[in-house]
């Protein structure tokens, strides 16, 4: 992947095929880094540091967790008061995105709902898979060799409990833990 030196970010902002495919399908973009500020008050519990790295068309933010580059831990904010990790880097983050970019969706769904979930998503964007793939391969990825969509939200489930999850609590202003993204039990 391009981004192995670290150059995942740039690219999400700025290569044509990749930008449009993350802000306009997956919902995530970084391609004004300037508009990317989280809540004030909203930050970890562990004190590391929180920085929004995208955001979505509601506002909700894309953080990496600690100090680092592309390889921190990446955690969604949303504005409705749920927060959790979503991945182990960067490069974990655009192959869910990829490959279930409607993974939002995804909590408390049976496999049949997450089903009927994916073909609503493939009916309003009914060139997915080519979007898709031209972005993918902009990444420098082979879209053959992405994980499935059963295994990229099965690996959702698994960084929502456990010490990742642990490591990744967001407190928002008033300094209580916001709900987990995935109804993780918290420990």
């Amino acid at each position: 992947m391009n981004g192995s030196n670290g150059a995942l970010l740039p690219l999400l902002a700025t290569d044509e095929r990749v930008a449009a495919f993350f802000a306009g399908v997956a919902d995530l973009d970084a391609t004004n880094p300037t508009d990317h500020e989280l809540e004030d008050g909203v930050r970890l519990a562990s004190g590391a540091r929180l920085e929004q790295f995208a955001r979505a068309g509601s506002g909700d933010a894309f953080c990496f967790v600690g100090e680092g580059g592309e390889e921190r831990p990446v955690v969604y904010v949303s504005l409705d008061g749920e927060a959790g990790p979503l991945a182990l880097g960067l490069p974990e983050l655009v192959r869910l995105c990829l490959v279930a970019p409607w993974w939002r969706d995804a909590p408390g769904r049976t496999a049949e709902e997450l089903q009927a979930v994916a073909d609503g998503y493939r009916e309003d964007v009914p060139d997915l898979d080519r979007r898709r793939d031209l972005a993918a391969r902009a990444l420098g990825l082979d879209p053959m060799g992405l994980p499935s969509e059963a295994a990229a939200l099965a690996r959702l489930v698994t960084l929502s409990r456990g010490p990742v999850a642990a490591a990744c609590l967001v407190v928002g202003y008033e300094g209580d833990p916001l709900d987990p993204l995935f109804g993780a039990a918290r420990d």
